[in-house]
């Protein structure tokens, strides 16, 4: 009973955090629909529109999942003085997201990806976005409203989509930053800039990311070669905590040179989107508590699989994962404290 207590006592401690998530956001469009045909124009399915759909997406995807895993969700972003960043506003306040971190240029366009659903099956994505980096004005207010939300946060989530919200030398300064002010940094990468991340508190790659980063190539199964590469990454990062998704081959978290593999869940799969959104919310508000990492990536790995079971980027369901967290009885094979 004291287990269970406990498991209780670290969800209910999760009310209380605030969580600044930083990075690329965009809106995720869904055009739902029904195709029984093909066109006479083209060898392309014929889909008739039943349903239209706009979600927050990218980093505002992580702040959804913070926000309902009981959190209070800081998003600090630049998007596109345009139609599509008037509708990601307006769906961040339909969220009751507050909006005081985005910074609205004319020299962008919203990131906005349209995808096209046909029953369970996604048939086709358009994008539409700037990868290029921010300007001088851009970067000048994203880092004054970045100060200001950082001075709030028990934790920083940068969640990079290589869209262009992240250079070299503003991860840097939000780092020195986050460092300076004692809060743990949680980063969730990608390519450009895999290595740029020095100092950082917990880096999650997923194993693409990690074989890409570092540009290295390896079977799937190669241990020995695996647990190399996150050895070469802790050294270039000088980062001692590393969390490398494995897709159904479930997580791996490394703590200096203690390591633990963890496996994943038998799910019935649905749409892999947004697994890496749920990882990252739930290890950042672990390494708030500073719960014991092996029972982080155990309870990350729980909530990136549940939402894999679901059609679309869709946040986590908390009550659904604190019961299986005692279904699989997280606190009994994990050592787990609060500070």
């Amino acid at each position: 009973m004291e287990q269970q207590r406990s498991l209780e006592a670290i969800f209910q401690a999760f009310n209380n955090l605030k969580v600044l998530v930083v990075g690329d956001v965009m809106i995720d469009s869904y055009l739902w629909g029904k195709s029984t045909r093909i066109s006479p124009e083209a060898p392309v399915p014929i889909v008739n529109v039943v349903k239209r759909e706009k979600r927050l997406g990218g980093a505002a995807n992580v702040a959804l999942n913070v926000q309902a895993m009981g959190a209070t969700p800081l998003l600090c972003s630049v998007i596109g003085d345009d139609q599509d960043g008037a509708d990601y506003l307006r769906l961040m306040e339909e969220r009751a997201l507050p909006t005081t971190g985005i910074v609205q240029s004319p020299e962008r366009v919203t990131t906005i990806k349209h995808r096209i659903i046909a029953g369970a099956q996604q048939l086709l994505r358009v994008d539409s976005e700037i990868e290029h980096n921010l300007t001088e004005y851009e970067e000048r207010h994203l880092e004054e409203r970045f100060v200001q939300l950082l001075a709030k946060a028990d934790v920083v989530i940068f969640e990079d989509y290589d869209k262009g919200v992240f250079s070299e030398e503003n991860i840097q300064r939000f780092l020195q930053l986050a460092n300076e002010r004692g809060v743990p940094s949680v980063i969730d990468p990608k390519k450009k800039n895999f290595l740029s991340y020095v100092g950082c508190t917990l880096f999650k790659p997923n194993l693409k990311e990690l074989k890409e980063g570092l540009k290295v190539d390896f079977a799937d199964e190669n241990l020995p070669a695996f647990e190399d590469a996150v050895e070469e990454l802790q050294e270039r990062l000088q980062v001692k905590q590393v969390l490398v998704t494995l897709s159904e081959r479930g997580v791996f978290v490394a703590d200096g040179e203690e390591k633990t593999y963890i496996g994943a869940h038998r799910r019935a799969i649905s749409d892999v989107s947004g697994a890496g959104d749920t990882v990252i919310s739930i290890a950042a508000l672990c390494m708030a508590l500073r719960t014991s990492l092996p029972f982080m990536a155990g309870l990350s790995n729980l909530g990136g699989g549940l939402v894999c079971e679901q059609v679309g980027v869709v946040p986590i369901d908390k009550t659904r994962l604190l019961e299986e967290a005692h279904q699989v009885r997280l606190f009994e094979t994990y050592e787990h404290r609060i500070a």
